[in-house]
């Protein structure tokens, strides 16, 4: 079972290619709160929900100050095509060759339904403005989780105002 990096650590630098066919970086968002969210596979059903839940809610995260990415280890065509069908307005990142994953602690040896696999874990961390992993949720429910980061993001703003 891979173990997920811990809030506090610094987060691991990264290039990926996003569904768009351009290169981004960890350091492209600097400044910004990255909600970076981890999902096994386009268009199956919890992560077709989980998404879509990002893609609602996308204007109140960024009005929170937050930049959402979703990487999978699905390809740039793949995640076009996710992208296209169910409108998702926000980068999707490509890692076939599981190299973020196996940064983030994600990747590994899985179970359903009595077989086992290699695979990457429906995880998300939000990684604060200066490259600090702020919060870490290792196990993710996709219907509400949304506006579980939504939420996460508030009282944190909230806390540092005060």
């Amino acid at each position: 079972m891979p173990t997920p990096l811990t809030e506090g650590q610094p987060a691991p630098e990264f290039t990926a290619e996003t569904d768009g066919g351009e290169t981004v970086s960890l350091q492209d968002f600097a400044g910004k709160h990255v909600v970076l969210y981890f999902y096994p596979k386009d268009d199956t059903p919890g992560c077709t929900v989980e998404a879509c839940n990002f893609r609602d809610n996308l204007g109140v995260l960024q009005s929170e100050g937050a930049v959402v990415l979703g990487i999978s280890l699905d390809t740039v065509d793949s995640h076009q095509k996710f992208r296209d069908k169910f409108e998702l307005p926000f980068p999707l990142l490509a890692d076939p060759e599981h190299t973020v994953a196996d940064a983030y602690g994600v990747y590994g040896k899985k179970e359903f339904a009595g077989h086992e696999y290699l695979g990457i874990d429906r995880a998300t961390f939000v990684i604060g403005p200066e490259g600090t992993l702020e919060k870490v949720w290792p196990k993710v429910n996709p219907q509400d989780h949304a506006l579980e980061v939504l939420a996460w993001l508030r009282e944190h703003k909230a806390a540092k105002n005060s």
